[in-house]
């Protein structure tokens, strides 16, 4: 089993060369500006728990399409797998109920990979305080440890964005969208109505990226909504000692749900976040959550995305029976898992009508010092924004 999920020798070496290669054309760094612990020697490879930006060797990419297609060539039938749709929500509420707020780690990556969560005066800060010290990601824990089955919480590198969200572009936006309308904060009362900076999280769980976001938007003029659509999850987010109404709601909410309503307007959001979240539904039903998310936004606003990136070593591990279509499949708790490719992340952001800001793939080593076990682990990232209407003739 190990030999399945571990790297040769003689892989590692090709890595290495690659690598290597890459950094000396870039002038030693990485095109990814973040996630900066790079393998420039094979024998290092168990001196941490994570490397970044790591190579695939062409080897590496076919035994992992094989292993793929050995996986999900025994698929669930059909008739069996209305259940994993239709009562998504009760397979999360028991894992909300058997492992509480223990499974997961709080994602103090954020706002490294994350600045737009921030505020403008909070973000400077962060800018500044990134350049102090060793300000890398937290790594996923070691392999075979309970929270390895998400790093359905993580980290990984990010790369430079060009970012245009200012007070001056949101009063523009609004005012040719809404012009034969009032505006849609003030339609009716709702938490948060008076926040100039307002981010919702979906599928907040037990709230890792809350409290992170929480803690760093105090005093000031920023406001969290929060949902999940497991009651238990949310039960836990509002018993956590950290939970402050006063800039964060959280509700219970099913954002597969058509015809179920946000307790704020459309065009109210200035940023919305999905961590581990769409890999969770249907393929069939992503454009759609994607779709009603984006009417949230405000001209200008960032739909914020991390997730299981295609052929990640989560996705090769699963035995055959567990698949429910291609790159979709059903852990042993009842809860699904997709896996995504950057064509496919493009294509879900820009068929809602956003504009790509960031697209990337975070290919890293995960090593199990103890076992002597390297995994190649493979996560999504994006930043899509909401566009401007066109200036009116």
């Amino acid at each position: 089993m190990h030999k399945l999920r571990s790297l040769s020798v003689a892989n590692l070496a090709k890595v290495f060369c690659r690598l290597s290669t890459r950094l000396k054309s870039t002038g030693g760094r990485p095109s990814a500006p973040l996630g900066s612990r790079i393998l420039t020697n094979p024998d290092d490879i168990f001196k941490h728990n994570m490397w970044d930006h790591v190579q695939w060797t062409e080897e590496d990419k076919e035994n992992a399409r094989q292993k793929a297609r050995e996986n999900s060539c025994v698929q669930i039938p059909l008739k069996e797998q209305g259940k994993f749709d239709t009562e998504a929500y009760q397979y999360w509420d028991t894992f909300y109920e058997t492992h509480q707020d223990k499974f997961f780690k709080d994602r103090k990556w954020l706002f490294l990979e994350f600045p737009e969560l921030l505020p403008s005066d909070t973000k400077k800060q962060a800018t500044a305080a990134r350049h102090h010290g060793d300000q890398r990601v937290e790594t996923p824990p070691p392999s075979g440890s309970s929270a390895d089955s998400e790093t359905r919480h993580h980290q990984h590198s990010g790369a430079t964005i060009c970012h245009r969200h200012t007070s001056d572009c949101q009063r523009t936006c609004q005012g040719a969208s809404l012009e034969k309308n009032e505006d849609a904060t003030q339609t009716f009362t709702f938490p948060g109505q008076h926040a100039s900076f307002r981010i919702l999280e979906v599928g907040c769980g037990v709230g890792n990226s809350v409290f992170p976001i929480v803690n760093s938007i105090k005093q000031t003029d920023a406001f969290l909504y929060c949902c999940d659509f497991s009651p238990r999850a949310i039960q836990l987010v509002k018993d956590h000692p950290d939970y402050d109404d006063s800039v964060c709601h959280a509700f219970v909410h099913d954002i597969c749900e058509e015809m179920a309503s946000f307790p704020f307007p459309p065009r109210s959001m200035d940023v919305i976040l999905a961590v581990f979240v769409l890999s969770s539904i249907h393929p069939e039903r992503m454009q759609g959550v994607v779709n009603r998310l984006s009417t949230y936004l405000k001209c200008g606003g960032t739909f914020l995305f991390r997730d299981y990136g295609r052929y990640d070593f989560s996705q090769l591990r699963f035995k055959k029976g567990q698949c429910l279509s291609e790159n979709f499949y059903t852990r042993g708790d009842g809860t699904c898992v997709y896996f995504f490719t950057k064509e496919e992340v493009h294509d879900l952001f820009s068929n809602a009508g956003l504009e790509e800001i960031q697209n990337l793939e975070d290919r890293r080593l995960q090593v199990n010092r103890g076992k002597k076990v390297a995994m190649h682990r493979v996560w999504m990232q994006s930043k899509h924004r909401k566009p401007y209407p066109p200036s009116p003739s």
